[in-house]
């Protein structure tokens, strides 16, 4: 993405800016938790998403240092298979899935990436602009 913001009750509480950086692209990192996901998970996935090549001429985000956006998304864990509504039974409690969230974001910092982050359980509007478009789904 080449921009992206996170806004909360009309406050702006998470935002990155690649181009201000000098570089042309950041990620942003919609995390959903799921029941079997551990500490271990998330620090495993944020080292997958700071060394994953999917930026120009195949370089990460550790390579650019592109910063990344990290937000929430319990709605990642929907189940659709039955009726007209979804199920979010696959998606972890709050007090399970904020701290993951949480550490996700603390790895990626202590691996040297610089984060934004939106706000765990809040009506969120995510305003972004993706160049490409590419978006890639990551599971461990």
């Amino acid at each position: 993405m080449s921009s992206a913001q996170v806004t909360v009750d009309g406050q702006v509480v998470g935002r990155i800016d690649p181009a201000a950086r000098g570089i042309p692209h950041g990620l942003v990192a919609l995390v959903g938790v799921t029941h079997s996901d551990t500490e271990a998970t998330a620090k495993a996935l944020a080292d997958k998403v700071w060394r994953l090549r999917i930026l120009d001429s195949e370089r990460s985000a550790a390579d650019l240092n592109a910063p990344i956006l990290v937000v929430s998304q319990f709605t990642l864990y929907a189940d659709t298979k039955k009726g007209r509504r979804p199920s979010w039974s696959a998606a972890a409690p709050g007090a399970i899935a904020e701290p993951l969230v949480d550490m996700f974001a603390d790895a990626l910092r202590e691996l040297g990436a610089t984060v934004a982050t939106g706000r765990f359980g809040a009506h969120m509007r995510i305003d972004l602009v993706n160049d490409g478009p590419v978006t890639v789904m990551l599971e461990l």
